[in-house]
């Protein structure tokens, strides 16, 4: 289907709006929706890629609070696609922060010129199939509509913000923000009592960032976190000349591990050495950066038993070392969960903040916060006055911006609906009753670029499977659709994400149901599963 425009009345006035037509619509023009539209557009196909934001990068877009930055090495994090691109783009730091992010993300934009097909500051009300002409109907949130063959939701899967429905919370009188929309044009906070309520990932980058420049700060915690140190610095010209000449050795790399990261693990088992050697790998992996503390540890580390709990207390006591105040330091060691059931969080001087005379800990697990009020917020046992409240409350996880959109299948089923008890796909992917919807926001799990690349080829090579053997529609069986569904709840259950109340599971949202959000099984996993389906004709799906 060629993109075409044609013609539909304007309800009550006799007008008519364009309804524009493409082979490929896909919502979001974060990193996966960026590259499903160079990839398609590879292919021929004509496509619409449609964002509410007023430019690209999706998570590297709105996460503008002080401190954002990746926790996996940047160079890790780009596209593989283009050695052009590869030996062009110099990352200024071993951890990119949120600024560089975005500016590379413009950069693959402008070079490929993809924002030609980008269509931004478009909310989506909801994406309709329909059975007769075999086509989405993607209705935006001022009344336009732009149809598709097929529809891509590149959602992402951390980019609906959640703020806890508290009590009185549009009275406050002062500024307020969640991290996941801090306004572009930043905020005042020199001199201000600042709250933050929440110490997850974006709160552990945050913190240490403001409190010396705020007169007082409030943390309002309900959970620690095992948190490691990132140790993040500049790359200088030798190790930039190495990163571009290591490119195909890091990539094999991360597409050789378990969550496409750079780090490997130990095959031994911590129990299997000596009380000393193993102390001795701890500590040398202490000293490196990013996830190398969690990701190349001994195997079992990453198992519910023994050596996990041997390791996280060795992290415990690291986070005593660095607080000075030892009811404050207990207050930050986790207790309630096993290490690795949640992302583990890279800090830099967030331990170090509360060493400082204007940040305050506040334990809302104890004296829960009961409502905001007027001028801050009050708990069980205190009020805090404050002139700024800042919410690093989470996200609801994969399937939050997804189901924001309504999404009608077949007879008009409502994919919300079709969730209520947790996402129902074959592979992260389609769902029945949803031809020719491709949900990769929900398939997508590990580092993402690095998971968003190959997904993109199978679902583009699929689109082309389809389109170029006569056929115009394709969606799971049953049988396929209820056998994964089986797998991720069996197969879950002996994962470190489902032992924790995390967003891997939709714990942290209220009414959610508790079910594993992401796939159990590995990124290479993953791929040989989708690479199978695709040799055997695409087994496990209907087409027509």
């Amino acid at each position: 289907m060629a993109d075409s425009v044609q013609e539909r009345p304007e309800a009550g006035t006799g007008q008519t709006d364009a309804i524009e037509n493409f082979d490929v619509v896909v919502i979001g023009a974060g990193v996966t929706g960026l590259y499903a539209l160079y990839r398609l557009r590879e292919l021929g196909l004509s496509v619409r890629v449609l964002d509410e934001a007023s430019g690209v990068g999706g998570t590297w877009y709105w996460n503008r609070y002080p401190g954002c930055r990746f926790d996996s090495e940047s160079y890790s994090y780009g596209y593989s696609f283009s050695e052009e691109l590869l030996q062009e783009w110099d990352w200024k730091e071993h951890y990119s922060s949120q600024p560089e992010t975005e500016r590379y993300l413009n950069y693959v934009a402008d070079k490929f010129d993809l924002r030609r097909d980008i269509q931004f500051n478009t909310r989506i009300a909801s994406a309709t199939y329909d059975e007769n002409e075999n086509f989405w109907r993607v209705e935006t949130k001022d009344g336009h509509l732009i149809n598709g063959q097929f529809l891509i939701t590149a959602v992402g899967l951390l980019s609906a913000g959640y703020i806890p429905d508290f009590k009185g919370i549009n009275s406050f009188k002062g500024a307020w923000c969640h991290t996941g929309r801090w306004p572009k044009e930043g905020m005042d906070l020199a001199g201000k009592r600042v709250g933050v309520i929440g110490t997850g990932a974006t709160a552990v980058q945050l913190i240490p960032m403001i409190a010396p420049e705020v007169a007082h700060l409030t943390v309002f915690q309900r959970t620690a976190n095992y948190c490691a140190p990132l140790r993040n610095g500049p790359i200088d010209d030798e190790t930039q000349l190495e990163i571009k000449t290591s490119y195909p050795e890091i990539f094999r790399a991360c597409n050789e591990t378990a969550g496409s990261f750079m780090h490997e693990f130990d095959p031994r088992s911590a129990m299997d050495v000596s009380p000393e050697e193993r102390l001795e790998q701890y500590e040398r992996l202490w000293q490196k950066s990013g996830f190398a503390k969690w990701l190349s540890n001994f195997r079992d580390v990453m198992l519910p038993g023994e050596a996990n709990e041997d390791y996280a207390e060795f992290v415990r006591n690291k986070i005593r070392e660095r607080v000075h105040d030892p009811v404050v330091a207990e207050m930050l060691v986790p207790k309630d969960h096993t290490f690795g059931s949640k992302r583990v969080p890279c800090e830099t001087e967030y331990y170090d903040a509360y060493n400082r005379d204007n940040v305050l800990l506040v334990d809302v697990r104890k004296a829960p916060i009961e409502c905001i009020t007027p001028s801050g917020v009050k708990t069980a046992d205190a009020e805090y006055d404050l002139d700024i409240i800042i919410y690093a409350t989470g996200y609801d996880a994969v399937t939050g911006a997804l189901l924001a959109i309504d999404i009608y299948g077949e007879g008009g089923e409502k994919l919300k609906d079709k969730y209520v008890n947790g996402p129902r796909t074959y592979m992260g992917i389609s769902s029945v009753g949803y031809p020719n919807l491709f949900t990769v926001n929900s398939a997508s799990v590990g580092n993402f670029v690095r998971a968003a690349e190959p997904l993109i080829d199978w679902v583009s090579e699929c689109i082309s499977y389809v389109r170029n053997n006569g056929y115009t529609r394709i969606a799971p069986t049953a049988e396929a659709e209820n056998a994964w569904v089986d797998h991720v709840n069996e197969d879950g259950e002996n994962t470190l994400r489902t032992k924790a109340a995390n967003w891997f599971v939709g714990a942290n949202i209220p009414g959610k149901a508790r079910a594993l959000l992401t796939a159990p099984d590995t990124a290479p996993a993953m791929r040989a599963k989708r690479a199978e389906v695709a040799a055997n004709g695409y087994e496990g799906f209907v087409l027509k």
